[in-house]
């Protein structure tokens, strides 16, 4: 059977189609996506709800000259298969296949890459005012998410396009949530649109009034009073929206074609800011997806037919570190009453969901709204609580202001429980957690640690609690190494590192999650005949001074290796120490990740590609051992003498 979406390449394919053939192509659209995403696991749920909206957008736009800027990216599936990448959708999150995400290096229907939220009203607004600077005429669309638009950067931006008056469209992709469902006020009110008969209601008086409208003289007056009250009493959807300078429209069915691409169409011409405010289902079209749209935001492989999660039966089972931190702080808070957990709408991602089910009022979700996140923590700090902030390295870069303001320089206690740190894996440069030591460790009075496995990320939670300071632990989105967890947790002072392994031809100083592979490389080392040191640093800030210098005093080579960008980071650190302290730094070679974004693919592919598994650190350290040879064996005769 011959497909519609067989013909489809390009926009301009699609738009030969009528308007009754699409409700046929937005089934076969859906069927590709779920059978590629259940082999080949990437964002489900959030992609199933906007394919008739998709489709429409380019239906009645074109995006070789118009522009579409999409908030998150998450959604941006169906806008991929469309503009000539549906050859290549198979390879989707795959190393050296399609981004999961908008992607500027992908094609000319992508403006922007992204994959954070909150940013898309604001970069379709500047390139609105580029337009008006340089001439162009075009429409610019920025199509938003009902959690998104609750972030601040989207109403500072929506406030700002008010005031500008510029064209610009903003789609509202309204489906009740973001990752988990969308939370706070802004989203009560899009539910009081949604779910009430305000609009029929609003039309329906009006027509009445129209009815007995007199022609002049105080009947009038109070006729019109009417209406203003009505308006006041907020019988008008999206006044909000009004009252910040856009024109609003809707809400409509997002997945009717006939009300969305006559919507489209009637309203593109419009002069100003204009907000459409659709109304999706996230997961449509996939029955397990609509149920549970959470679980299927990201999910594994999954049964096309069922939708059940495939599991790999042979393989032991094994915990997250995201696991064992959300564990943790169910223990810690039992029997510590001041204990408070914070996330920003990733309750599921950070698993804190278990201690939000456990605490409900020691919980706040604060939806996509990192840098209240940790205004709040600073508050429940100064008066006297625990906030532990569950949040994603790569977020945290969203509220550094509020980690100098807030928290550092007011001096609270404050946790921030960074997951996904490092090497993320499929989603990304956008998602990958490689900036934050650097980030962190330049704040006077913040602790910076992270753990070598999930015992010591036990210990650390506990250590950092009981401090009373500002600590962030960072570490992987990966299973810990542990063939077991201690139910006893570990004390250790602050600023301690820990030797795991003696030797005397060099050492290994490991931070993170960094520390095992440099444990099987010193073995790889030790049958070759050379025996290193190997410790595991667990701060980044303070530093274990004492250790550092003796180790570097006492061995020929010191190799610091993390899975962080290396301008700033933890080799840094000691760097910076042993000049600090006039030691020889030649002894110390850096390795982690270099000056550039590192492309999606599976985290232990990337790993090995950067050099940091166990080969590769193995043979990074007899390579300069034997560059230091041949240098001091130059310096030593004024020739240079190669080995034999």
């Amino acid at each position: 059977m011959v497909k519609l979406l067989d013909r489809i390449e390009y926009p301009e394919d699609l738009k030969k189609l009528k308007i009754e053939e699409l409700p046929k192509l937005a089934a076969e659209i859906r069927e590709l996506i779920v059978d590629v995403v259940s082999k080949n696991p990437g964002h489900l749920s959030s992609n199933l709800g906007v394919v008739e909206l998709t489709i429409a957008l380019h239906y009645c736009f074109d995006f070789k000259k118009d522009k579409i800027v999409w908030d998150v990216g998450h959604q941006a599936y169906v806008h991929k298969i469309l503009t000539g990448r549906k050859s290549k959708f198979p390879t989707l999150r795959q190393y050296k296949g399609l981004s999961g995400f908008p992607d500027k290096n992908e094609s000319v229907y992508d403006p922007f890459t992204c994959g954070h939220s909150g940013n898309a009203i604001s970069a379709a607004l500047g390139v609105s005012c580029a337009d008006a600077i340089l001439g162009y005429k075009r429409h610019v669309l920025a199509v938003v998410g009902d959690g998104a638009i609750g972030a601040g950067m989207s109403l500072e931006a929506l406030n700002h396009a008010g005031d500008l008056n510029k064209n610009l469209l903003v789609v509202l992709n309204d489906n009740e949530m973001s990752i988990s469902n969308t939370v706070g006020a802004f989203s009560k009110y899009l539910n009081k649109i949604r779910t009430t008969q305000l609009y029929a209601d609003l039309k329906k008086e009006i027509h009445n009034l129209l009815n007995v409208l007199p022609v002049f003289g105080k009947p009038v007056e109070k006729t019109l009073e009417h209406v203003v009250e009505l308006i006041r009493r907020g019988a008008v959807p999206g006044q909000i929206f009004e009252d910040l300078g856009f024109n609003y429209f809707g809400p409509i069915d997002g997945h009717n074609f006939q009300i969305l691409i006559e919507t489209l169409n009637d309203i593109k011409h419009l002069e100003g800011p204009v907000l459409l405010h659709v109304i999706t289902e996230k997961g449509r079209g996939f029955e397990p997806a609509c149920q549970n749209p959470t679980q299927y935001h990201s999910a594994g492989k999954f049964e096309m037919c069922d939708g059940k999660i495939k599991q790999n039966i042979n393989e032991p089972k094994k915990i997250s570190y995201t696991k064992v931190f959300g564990d943790t702080l169910i223990e810690l808070a039992k029997v510590d009453f001041k204990i408070v957990g914070i996330t920003a709408a990733m309750p599921d991602g950070t698993g804190i969901a278990s201690f939000r089910n456990k605490f409900p009022d020691r919980f706040y979700d604060v939806g996509i709204c990192e840098q209240h996140a940790i205004g709040l923590a600073n508050g429940l700090s100064a008066i006297g609580l625990k906030p532990v902030v569950a949040i994603y390295s790569t977020f945290l870069q969203r509220a550094y202001d509020q980690v100098f303001h807030d928290i550092c320089l007011q001096r609270n206690g404050v946790v921030f429980a960074l997951d996904r740190a490092g090497i993320v894996g499929n989603d990304g440069p956008t998602h990958n957690g490689v900036f934050d030591i650097a980030y962190l460790r330049n704040l006077p009075d913040i602790i910076l640690m992270s753990p070598k496995d999930g015992n010591e990320l036990k210990s650390m939670l506990k250590v950092a609690l009981d401090s009373g300071k500002a600590v962030a632990i960072r570490y992987p989105r990966d299973d810990i190494p542990d063939e077991k967890l201690n139910p006893q947790y570990k004390t250790f002072e602050i600023g301690k590192a820990e030797v795991l392994r003696e030797g005397t031809d060099g050492a290994l100083l490991a931070y993170g999650a960094m520390v095992y592979p440099c444990l099987r490389a010193a073995e790889k080392l030790s049958e070759k005949g050379t025996e290193v040191t190997v410790v595991n640093a667990r701060f980044a800030k303070p530093l274990d001074k004492e250790l550092i210098l003796e180790l570097v005093r006492n061995h020929k080579l010191l190799v610091t290796v993390e899975d962080h960008v290396l301008m700033g980071g933890f080799g840094s650190a000691v760097l910076e120490l042993v000049s600090d302290e006039r030691e020889d730094s030649s002894k110390i070679v850096r390795m982690g990740i270099p000056d550039r974004f590192i492309e999606h693919g599976p985290r232990n592919l990337i790993l090995k590609n950067l050099g940091l598994d166990k080969d590769g650190i193995a043979d990074k350290f007899i390579v300069t051992l034997e560059l230091m040879d041949i240098h001091s064996s130059f310096n030593k005769t004024g020739k240079r003498r190669l080995p034999v």
